[in-house]
């Protein structure tokens, strides 16, 4: 008759120690991970691998752009990116995106930039006033007078501040139109040499305009107050 030993005991603790040894390694493993990402947080760099750093005219330019349905914010953005290009300084001639080979070049390429930028100041402006413009006043608005008479400001200080850039826009028109750039043309900048000889001959004349638009609207806004009806 064979004897065998009594596995009672251990068959009694075998669960539970495989169950402490099995809870201990899990701790550790989790306290590992914790350490491991917490030192990848710090080391790695928090901006991703394609960001670049905004910095000159031309990197502020190429954020401006024009939706197809332009609300007022998309206006205020834009003409946020368009003054700060303003303000900023250019980028080294090799990085420009054109072909610039000498100083006269280089000099009338800034000369256009500015230009072409007081113009899209002008467009983003007269965008945000017409969105608060109002071009007629009826007998029956006058109940809701106070409300027009806010949005007309607002509409009347955009049109304001494009007169503005049009002054801007005629000093560096005038920079460009130097009899020392009589025969030279930026060619990989067409629209924007087309923009500066528009503005030479008379064709283009954002003053004519927003001055036409302002009169219209401080009308419109003298109107407006002499109302006293309700309807």
């Amino acid at each position: 008759m064979l004897f065998f030993p009594s596995l009672g005991p251990a068959l009694k603790h075998f669960p539970l120690k495989f169950m402490q040894n099995t809870s201990d390694n899990f701790y550790v493993k989790k306290h590992i991970l914790f350490f491991v990402f917490i030192s990848l947080f710090f080391t790695l760099p928090l901006t991703p691998a394609n960001a670049y750093m905004v910095k000159y005219k031309e990197d502020w330019y190429k954020l401006f752009h024009v939706h197809y349905q332009q609300y007022p914010d998309d206006c205020i953005e834009n003409i946020y990116w368009l003054e700060k290009a303003a303000q900023a300084d250019f980028c080294n001639p090799l990085y420009t995106g054109i072909k610039i080979e000498t100083e006269k070049q280089w000099e009338k390429y800034r000369y256009l930039f500015q230009l072409h930028i007081n113009l899209k100041l002008i467009e983003q402006h007269l965008r945000l006033g017409r969105t608060y413009d109002k071009k007629c006043i009826y007998f029956y608005d006058a109940p809701w007078k106070e409300e027009y008479l806010r949005n007309m400001e607002k509409a009347l200080s955009c049109y304001k501040a494009g007169l503005y850039y049009w002054q801007e826009a005629k000093v560096w028109c005038e920079k460009a139109n130097a009899p020392s750039f009589n025969f030279l043309f930026i060619t990989d900048k067409q629209d924007w040499e087309d923009e500066r000889e528009r503005m030479t001959t008379g064709e283009l004349d954002y003053e004519r305009m927003l001055t036409r638009e302002i009169e219209r609207l401080e009308k419109n806004i003298e109107e407006l107050n002499s109302m006293d009806k309700t309807y």
